[in-house]
């Protein structure tokens, strides 16, 4: 298998439609001050709408990817092999350590463009030689510029194969590894069937539930403050997983508004940045930033691919949700965001990750954790990269 280089350019005529099609929303009714309350609000959506038909500028986007080194791989295990797209952002420091950091839905590799360089170059962003790595962020197949899966049944699994495939392809035999949402899942894959070639795993979001939620023991050892994070964190979300079960059942029913119309997509995914940042909307992201995601998927059509993973896993029983009685035992490191709709006890994770080398607090933050607050993103990496070094 061989490494293609890549270059981010849509065609124009991509941009000019979208443009068009932006004009021309017929435009739902709302009920008066409804807000979010069912749904994505219709003054938000129309009025990010209107900037990225006037306003967004999709080449500073592109700039920013092309300002790295870029390739596309067929990675993947034998009979699921898929394209990978990966940015890969090399260290002028000899002794870094490869990273790769995989992104969930509905993110993208855009979530990681302003935290490349202080990872990659930490002399020039407050850290020490010793803080370098050799960064590769990943679109997981199906997802951005990797573009659509092209054959049934790919999951997470598989998903988790291709990247540790990339990363030998690349010649890191042995790297770092990180994530959140679906990179979370891929990560602890990553973790535990393709423990030999990972040195570490950390996370922002964390699966480790009790086998039996109810059992009498479950919630034993798990802290006053942790059951009030657990507990708000589950209230919060509720009323918000219908998207799961529509993506996880029948996605290609969905797919045809997303992947006709740029506000349906704009709307699918603006409700879920709302929802799980920390901040509003408004307040957490530039309209740019949130944009800039929201066309990736646009102008690569692979918003039907990425929601169909949740099927796929589902199906396989490896979704996010799904039970889970592995275990995981190359040094990991945890950082807790407020904002994360899931709310790990310590407890719990002990029983499944064995050797816990870092565990940590963010003051902000939420779902999106590199994006909504990529400073203490960055030093938390490199606090977790210190205590794998002084084992």
């Amino acid at each position: 298998m061989s490494i293609q280089p890549f270059t981010a350019q849509i065609p124009e005529a991509s941009l000019e439609d979208v443009r068009e099609r932006l004009s021309r929303t017929r435009w739902p009714e709302a009920l008066p001050d409804a807000g979010w309350g069912y749904g994505a609000d219709l003054d938000t959506v129309k009025e990010y709408a209107e900037y990225w038909r006037t306003t967004f500028d999709w080449r500073a986007i592109e700039a920013k990817f092309n300002a790295y080194e870029q390739g596309v791989a067929e990675a993947g295990a034998p009979g699921a092999v898929e394209r990978v797209h990966f940015v890969h952002a090399r260290s002028e420091h000899a002794d870094a350590t490869p990273l790769v950091i995989t992104h969930g839905w509905p993110g993208s590799v855009v979530e990681f463009l302003e935290i490349i360089e202080p990872l990659r170059n930490p002399t020039a962003h407050g850290g020490t030689a010793e803080d370098a790595y050799h960064v590769v962020c990943p679109h997981i197949p199906g997802y951005g510029f990797s573009g659509p899966t092209r054959r049934p049944g790919f999951h997470i699994d598989l998903a988790a194969a291709a990247i540790d495939d990339l990363m030998q392809q690349l010649g890191y035999g042995r790297y770092l590894a990180q994530g959140g949402d679906w990179g979370a899942v891929l990560t602890r894959r990553l973790a535990e069937a393709h423990a030999e070639h990972v040195i570490g795993a950390h996370f922002n979001m964390l699966f480790a539930f009790p086998d039996d939620m109810a059992a009498p023991d479950a919630w034993e050892g798990v802290t006053e403050k942790e059951l009030a994070a657990f507990t708000k964190a589950s209230t919060d979300i509720a009323d918000g997983t219908g998207y799961s079960a529509i993506q996880g059942t029948k996605p290609q029913t969905l797919a045809f508004g997303m992947h006709d119309s740029p506000v349906a997509l704009l709307a699918w995914q603006l409700e879920k940045f709302e929802a799980w940042s920390d901040a509003n909307v408004r307040d957490a992201y530039t309209k740019d930033q949130l944009l800039a995601n929201v066309a990736l998927y646009w102008f690569t059509e692979t918003a039907h691919s990425a929601s169909r993973l949740y099927c796929e896993s589902m199906r396989a029983g490896n979704y996010a949700a799904d039970p889970w009685s592995g275990q995981v035992d190359v040094p990991i490191g945890y950082c807790r965001y407020p904002g994360e709709m899931m709310q790990t006890p310590r407890v719990w994770a002990e029983k499944r990750y064995s050797d816990i080398v870092h565990w940590a607090e963010a003051p902000t933050g939420g779902h999106f954790a590199a994006f909504e607050n990529p400073s203490f993103f960055v030093g938390d990496v490199r606090a977790f990269g210190r205590a794998v070094r002084a084992r």
